[in-house]
């Protein structure tokens, strides 16, 4: 029996997408050896890359006017690219500091040009999004960073900024789970590894405008628009996580595509808060109810010997990744992608009858 990953990543992925690919494993397409193994120069790799970008334009509704980029690092390896690759004058960038990445975010970027908070709600406890109004922006900003969805503490951005100011978007924890308001926007990343695939992929949107007035003063990995004029094989590109992900993507779109996955997310995560907001406060959700995120649920118990109680019966019934984050506590159950609903029917049945 698998166990239920709601671990916030690696995340779990679809059991038919890994079964394939362990079919595949050891000789890809008859060619006697893995895909791993062969050149990333070679026909069979090239049809793979291919196909992986052209299935992400397909399902994010990709304009033809973003390039779509293939790299590694993760999200926090943009954390310094954004601003590196932007901020080539004097103008400053904006930050949403909605959360520990956002956080992580803005502390990076200082350290390549100027970078302020344009909201901070650090003092709240990151316990919800800014509304526009409450966003303090420069008129000079050559960008809003954004963090869609606060993986550690359970917020999600509801509300997409109102502003003149371009925006640059984090979306690794809730990619491909809601649509993307593509004409605010002039720069989307985040790692795969929550909703799309495996770690080591980390896929960046760019408008190609930007492109052409972007730093080139930086070493060639740094530069976006080395990556874009190679078509992300710049370099060895992450072979394994990009064949991964394009199986995934396959089974997404056979699934129904993204409104399949926005309407699944709701299902998902309305069921676990409807335990929580029934449960007379045994359970307690630290989140303001219009910012809740339906990637990674987070809740807590009356006390701590409680919840070390429920994580125990969960391990028992192969409910795993359980435990909050170590800088917050409680609980999170992370529900992307491919979570089936019949993990998390068993999670909430498992929260009624411990509460």
């Amino acid at each position: 029996m698998r166990a239920f990953n709601f671990g916030a990543g690696p995340c779990t992925l679809p059991l038919a997408v890994l079964e394939e690919a362990q079919e595949e494993f050891v000789d890809f397409g008859g060619a006697g050896m893995s895909l791993i193994e062969m050149s990333h120069r070679s026909a069979a790799y090239e049809a793979v890359h291919t196909e992986a970008i052209a299935r992400v334009r397909k399902l994010f509704l990709v304009p033809d006017d973003f390039e779509v980029l293939f790299l590694q690092g993760g999200a926090s390896l943009q954390f310094a690219m954004v601003p590196l690759n932007l901020l080539t004058g004097s103008a400053p960038a904006g930050y949403v500091v909605s959360g520990s990445w956002g956080k992580r975010a803005i502390g990076d970027a200082a350290h390549h040009g100027d970078a302020y908070a344009a909201w901070n709600g650090e003092a709240e406890g990151f316990a919800r999004m800014p509304s526009s109004a409450e966003l303090d922006i420069r008129p000079d900003s050559r960008y809003l960073h954004v963090t869609s969805n606060e993986t550690i503490h359970g917020i999600r951005m509801t509300e997409w900024p109102d502003t003149d100011v371009r925006l640059v978007g984090d979306m690794s924890s809730d990619y491909l789970s809601r649509p993307i308001p593509w004409a605010r926007f002039d720069v989307v990343y985040g790692g795969a590894q929550k909703n799309l695939g495996p770690a080591g992929l980390t896929i960046v949107f760019v408008r190609r405008s930007v492109l052409s007035g972007t730093n080139r003063n930086l070493g060639a990995y740094l530069r976006w628009d080395v990556h874009a004029d190679s078509n992300s094989l710049y370099n060895t590109p992450p072979v394994f996580a990009i064949y991964m992900m394009g199986k995934t993507l396959q089974w997404i779109e056979q699934q129904g595509g993204l409104a399949a996955m926005e309407s699944a997310a709701e299902a998902r995560a309305g069921l676990i808060y409807d335990v929580i907001d029934s449960s007379d406060g045994f359970y307690r959700s630290p989140v303001e109810v219009g910012s809740r995120s339906l990637m990674n649920v987070v809740f807590r118990m009356p006390d701590e010997e409680s919840e070390g109680r429920f994580l125990a019966a969960a391990t028992e019934q192969d409910l795993v990744g359980l435990k909050g984050h170590r800088s917050v506590g409680g609980m999170r159950a992370s529900l992307y992608n491919a979570m089936p609903m019949s993990g998390v029917e068993a999670l909430a049945s498992l929260m009624g009858s411990f509460g």
